[in-house]
């Protein structure tokens, strides 16, 4: 027992130690967005699958030293790949959907390893199996989760802050090779048992009842929908803070610790107080999804979290007690990879094409309400009494709030629309003949459910509340479905055009249409605005949301002393409000990785087609693309290529900083739009500013602000501007040093930040 432990320990470590790892290694090569890490996630969950099927396919079909011969072979030319490090040769330089190339390295790179390793917990409960009849290897399993959730946790925690990627690497391939001794031994042990010991066990097992269809249909749905809650979750979180290990490693941990818990022991899972979680977390999430990013960060991951959490531990628990008699363990283990599996491919190749949002989380949340709805009506535990009123009373008043909010959501739409003068009248959630409502409806329905006890109590004759709870728990998730596609609808409102791709989720909106003066498109990235622009033509050329004359970027462009046949580099091209400041004779070079964006900032923006000056658009990663390029001698470099809310951070490194220094000219600025909701990214851009030695300035200004140019307008939005030269004549312009934020002291609890290390918690706001 030990040796199979500490081996499938080993395993399980080294296969989730090398996701995050291998996941920030490529990052920067493929625009830093979320969409690279749900790639990897893919790819692990394939090959977990391959993994699966393999051993599946050789404790069904080989003897057991064939096995055991086999998988050392395997194993020995895994170890032959080494090292798993991808060379710079895998970098890509095109723009559009890089899914297919990364799934490419990832393969070339890792593939035979990382199979080696997905067969462990399977194969190694199979020889436990064999060699200790009559002992349940489930438990094996748990330990196979926590070996997992350490390599998680210690990763970001640990091994990041501590160590370069190459020194990770190296220490996964010693790693590897302990690993390898430890299965050679149990092959050894294996080897060892005679196939006559083996026999009497078999027949044993051969009396057990085979899984009928619906148990293997459930196998398979359980964890897809697990799969998918994981996903999108993970992508909803780093869209709107940052790509980073310790967002990709929170959900993944508490993913495998539903795992853990659900396995280890099946008195850790009851469907009645989960269920009473799932109302709870359904309730807090979608009032996050409809405050969106008015909702305090940490509250938002929280709320994400636990919900994904409690998810994951209904698909997982009930799993567990669907689990089939250990002679079918393979096959089981294979259809729980296969539905990781589906849900890995749903979320990265088909969602992106099937909808133009992130509406996976959506569907997950519905997918997870309703496999409980199903398991809950096929009976397999039933309640006591006391629990059943429980519950009932529960949804009951779930339900009650959740048609509150539904009508409510439905009298506001129908004001906004003038079907009623009264609702019309009304402002959602505020208005005065709307409250009312709302107290007379929690008044009726309290009496009702306060009649309803009473009347239970007078005739206390037994109940059908296994019907009544299941009854209900369908209408509440017809109430859910409803609640998310109402919140669908309301944050689509006003949108003219949206699409998804790899990079993210692009949305254009049209309002005051009727207004020739007011009439404007926005755009937004997820959900944070990247531009607008006035429609009419005598509008259409003003300077507008982040840029305006009187923000850091407005004032350096002013105020610089050579205003003449400048050079301008762009990293992120939002709308082209930018080249609004362009002057005949400028050349404005400017990099963007997503087709989608240039083709909006073509139509219906119009800034790159009304701008004075010369406009160049490079496709693909700002950073590789200037890596690879000759000196650009730029008089400035400005970056702007934040995606949702998240901050690019592999455009924010030291060796970021040195391509840009070496596309400067020596008396050049750089200005980084550290504009964030969340994250306070001065002290990281005034480190790199002290390394290279640049004078920095933070310059801060307000909504609508108004300077000697301009008066100043609601289209004018509050931003904030990092300004970083040499050029002593230009930051010691009065403007710039008025406008300049107070020095702050250095912070000394905040490295530099390199391709090696970053760190998010110091700069939360």
């Amino acid at each position: 027992m030990p040796a199979f432990a500490l081996t499938i320990f080993t395993g399980a470590f080294l296969l989730f130690q090398i996701q995050p790892l291998i996941g920030k290694y490529i990052l920067p090569w493929f625009g830093g967005g979320p969409g690279v890490w749900t790639t990897c996630m893919l790819f692990f969950q394939m090959l977990l699958l391959g993994g699966y099927a393999y051993a599946h396919t050789v404790s069904r079909h080989l003897k057991p030293r064939t096995q055991a011969v086999v998988h050392l072979v395997l194993l020995a030319a895994a170890l032959a790949t080494l090292p798993i490090t991808p060379g710079d040769s895998w970098k890509t330089h095109a723009s559009g959907d890089p899914t297919w190339h990364i799934l490419a390295l990832l393969l070339v790179s890792l593939g035979l390893p990382y199979v080696v390793l997905a067969a462990t917990g399977p194969l190694m409960q199979e020889w436990f199996r064999r060699l200790t009849p009559g002992v349940s290897p489930y438990r094996l399993y748990a330990l196979s989760n926590v070996g997992s959730l350490l390599a998680l946790i210690s990763y970001p925690f640990y091994f990041e802050t501590n160590f370069t990627r190459q020194a990770q690497a190296r220490f996964w391939s010693w790693g590897l090779v302990v690993y390898a001794l430890g299965c050679g031994f149990c092959a050894w042990r294996l080897w060892r048992q005679s196939p006559s010991e083996v026999v009497p066990e078999e027949s044993a097992a051969a009396a057990a009842a085979p899984p009928t269809g619906s148990q293997r249909l459930l196998w398979l749905c359980l964890p897809a929908g697990a799969s998918i809650l994981l996903l999108a979750v993970t992508n909803k979180m780093c869209q709107d803070v940052a790509v980073i290990p310790f967002l990709w490693v929170l959900p993944l941990a508490l993913y495998l610790l539903s795992f853990i818990i659900s396995f280890d022991n099946p008195r850790w899972y009851s469907r009645f107080y989960y269920t009473l979680a799932l109302v709870g977390v359904m309730l807090a999430v979608c009032q996050a999804l409809f405050q969106g990013a008015d909702m305090d960060i940490v509250r938002q991951v929280i709320i994400y979290s636990a919900t994904m959490f409690v998810g994951c531990m209904i698909c997982h628990g009930e799993l567990y007690h669907l689990k089939p008699d250990p002679k079918y363990l393979t096959s089981f283990y294979l259809l729980i990879a296969a539905g990781g599996a589906v849900g890995g491919l749903f979320v990265a190749l088909v969602a992106p094409y099937v909808f133009n949002n992130y509406y996976e989380l959506h569907l997950s949340l519905a997918l997870t309400a309703l496999l409980l709805v199903v398991i809950s009506a096929t009976g397999r535990a039933a309640l006591t009494p006391t629990r059943w009123r429980i519950l009932f009373g529960l949804l009951a008043v779930a339900g009650v709030y959740g048609a509150d909010q539904g009508i409510v959501a439905g009298l506001a739409w129908l004001g906004r629309s003038g079907s009623f003068s009264w609702v019309a009248n009304s402002s959602y959630p505020t208005g005065s003949d709307l409250e009312r409502w709302r107290w007379a409806w929690w008044l009726a329905a309290g009496l009702l459910l306060l009649g309803g006890f009473f009347v239970r109590r007078r005739h206390p004759r037994p109940a059908n509340w296994h019907a009544l709870t299941c009854g209900l728990l369908a209408l509440g998730w017809v109430a859910l479905v409803t609640t998310l596609g109402t919140q669908i609808r309301e944050a689509a409102r006003g949108a003219v055009a949206s699409a998804r791709n790899f990079y993210g989720v692009l949305s254009v909106f049209e309002y005051d249409k009727e207004n020739p003066d007011g009439h404007y498109y926005l755009l937004q990235h997820g959900r944070i605005t990247h531009g607008l622009q006035f429609a009419s033509a005598d509008r259409a050329s003003m300077i507008t949301s982040y840029f305006g004359p009187a923000t850091g970027l407005g004032l350096a462009l002013r105020q610089f002393p050579r205003q003449q046949n400048q050079r301008v580099g762009l990293i992120g091209l939002g709308v082209g409000t930018v080249t609004a400041y362009g002057k005949p004779g400028d050349t404005y070079r400017i990099y963007e990785i997503d087709p989608q964006v240039t083709d909006l900032a073509a139509r219906p923006f119009t800034y790159l087609a009304r701008s004075q000056a010369k406009v160049e658009i490079v496709m693909g990663d700002g950073r590789l693309s200037l890596e690879n390029e000759p000196p650009q001698n730029f008089d400035f470099l400005i970056m702007d290529a934040f995606s949702s809310d998240a901050v690019p951070v592999h455009l924010l490194t030291k060796e970021a900083f040195e391509i840009y220094q070496r596309h400067l000219k020596p008396d050049g600025v750089i200005l980084v739009n550290i504009s964030n909701r969340y994250l306070d990214l001065r002290p990281v851009i005034e480190n790199a500013a002290r390394v290279f030695g640049f004078q920095s300035y933070h310059i801060d200004s307000g909504d609508g602000a108004a300077d000697e140019v301009d008066d100043g307008g609601w289209w004018l939005y509050g931003a904030s501007w990092m300004v970083l030269s040499k050029n002593q004549e230009f930051m010691n312009r009065d403007l710039l040093r008025v406008a300049a934020s107070s020095a702050i002291a250095v912070r000394r609890d905040i490295p530099l930040w390199t391709d090696d290390y970053t760190s998010m918690f110091q700069v939360l706001k």
